[in-house]
């Protein structure tokens, strides 16, 4: 178990019940960790933020002094950041892109594109050509100005590298980024005069997450070296390469961060061998996850066939990460001395406890094996690491339960 700060239990534990389960965000220890990540980064680093992570506004303005731009992934996400910070340097990814929201990027002014296929390219290319009108009916933002592109390409990786990695998004069959035997052809399409209103700004290749500093490190000088192979075979200028994001956050070991003073030598180190190109970065989850704490509080416990599980207000419909993850996510308990109700208080026995939901499945579990003895109904419960893919990818509507209250301490 994890324990959380003194700002967040006191808060935690004054909620009163109608409040409960709660989003607990600690805007202050968000910009304590994003000063020493971007601290960490050397010169020469770029350090996006994977809005996709958490798009709450609140995060996204307190991030905004230490990162250098947002990376947004759907018509949505670039529609909701530019509203919360209007021209905020943002960078479209996603593998899906719909002529609609393409447009609707380039009608906002975005100049920076992960391209994830020829299609994409040759559909971004027309659409940059006659560019829509931007929102309002006014002139297009950046009219005039070339559109910028990096590659993403599904690259090969050392056998073994990702094995540890928790989501491996390349290096095998996938629908991210283009297939390396049509790195020229695509390389083409921009070079050869056919796509004169975009400009070849380098590559872009996210392969897995969930990666300790070493292996990180390792896949980055590989995409590098791929790159500059690519570039000096065209004989073009490698302006930029994306390297992802991917930083571990390790559930099990929530008190363990991600080296990102080890991270940042290597990236030195990378960058002064290769003497160029700009590297950027774009995490999510370790940038966000470590503010975040559902807050919830015990409806029942119960023993059934030798284990005992302790029934809590609300579940994975909030807080879908353990069940998408399929791990244990890690908390903290929060013990309630008053028992308001005149009939008997139920507890549990010394053993570990499985902390379920609400729902009408046996797949609505947030925690196994908590060792909580003696834990009682009416006792609170803070989950940690619940800042980042969290309440934005869970199916709130399910069962219909009321959606939590969300908080923000340091705004």
């Amino acid at each position: 178990m994890t324990a959380p700060t003194a700002s967040v239990r006191d808060l935690a534990r004054s909620l009163p019940t109608g409040e409960l389960p709660a989003y607990v965000y600690d805007l202050g220890a968000l910009r304590e960790h994003a000063a020493a990540v971007r601290s960490a980064l050397p010169g020469g680093v770029e350090l996006y933020y994977a809005a996709k992570a958490n798009p709450e506004p609140e995060i996204l303005t307190a991030l905004a002094p230490f990162v250098d731009g947002y990376e947004v992934s759907s018509g949505g996400e670039l529609a909701h950041v530019a509203e919360v910070l209007p021209g905020s340097a943002l960078a479209f990814g996603g593998p899906g892109k719909t002529p609609a929201e393409v447009a609707a990027a380039l009608a906002r002014g975005v100049r920076r594109f992960h391209v994830e296929s020829e299609y994409e390219l040759r559909m971004l290319a027309e659409l940059a050509a006659h560019p829509p009108p931007a929102p309002g009916g006014g002139p297009t933002t950046g009219a005039g100005r070339r559109v910028g592109v990096l590659l993403r390409f599904n690259l090969p990786v050392a056998d073994g590298l990702l094995e540890s990695g928790s989501l491996a998004m390349g290096g095998r069959p996938a629908p991210f980024g283009i297939d390396p035997s049509r790195a020229d052809a695509a390389v083409r399409l921009l070079t050869d005069g056919g796509c004169p209103q975009l400009e070849l700004l380098g590559v872009h290749a996210h392969l897995a997450s969930g990666l300790a500093a070493p292996e990180l490190l390792a896949v980055a000088a590989s995409v590098v070296g791929w790159a500059a192979e690519l570039a000096a075979r065209h004989r073009v200028e490698l302006r930029e390469v994306n390297i992802g994001g991917g930083m571990l956050v390790d559930y099990a070991r929530p008190d363990s961060r991600f080296d990102w003073a080890a991270y940042g030598a290597g990236l030195a180190r990378l960058t002064a061998a290769r003497r160029g190109p700009l590297l950027r970065v774009e995490p999510g989850r370790s940038l966000t996850a470590y503010c975040g704490w559902y807050v919830t509080d015990v409806l029942n416990v119960k023993h059934s066939h030798g284990e005992e599980f302790a029934v809590l207000r609300g579940g994975t419909h909030h807080l879908r990460t353990p069940a998408a993850k399929g791990h244990d996510q890690p908390c903290a308990i929060l013990p309630v001395d008053g028992w308001p109700h005149p009939w008997p208080r139920p507890a549990g026995g010394p053993g570990p406890v499985t902390l379920t939901g609400q729902l009408c499945t046996p797949k609505d579990v947030l925690a196994r094996g908590v060792p909580a003895p003696g834990l009682r109904a009416g006792d609170r419960v803070a989950f940690a690491l619940a800042g980042a893919y969290a309440w934005n990818i869970s199916h709130h509507d399910f069962l219909m339960h009321p959606r939590p209250t969300v908080h923000f301490l340091g705004s």
